[in-house]
């Protein structure tokens, strides 16, 4: 499954699982407006990760 992966996907994967990491240890410490706000950060990073997989694939 991993074989058809480039560097940028493995970068868009490790930027949204840290934003997921991220949130949650915001959200341990106290800060729950903002891990709400860093948690919304991965639909975003998956989502333009799709969009960037879909323009190179129509080239």
């Amino acid at each position: 499954m991993f074989k058809k992966f480039t560097l940028a996907d493995f970068l868009f994967l490790g930027a949204s699982f840290a934003s997921i990491v991220f949130s949650k240890a915001l959200y341990l410490f106290g800060h729950k407006e903002d891990a709400i706000f860093v948690g919304l950060w991965t639909p975003s990073i998956l989502a333009f990760a799709i969009y960037l997989r879909v323009i190179a694939v129509s080239k």
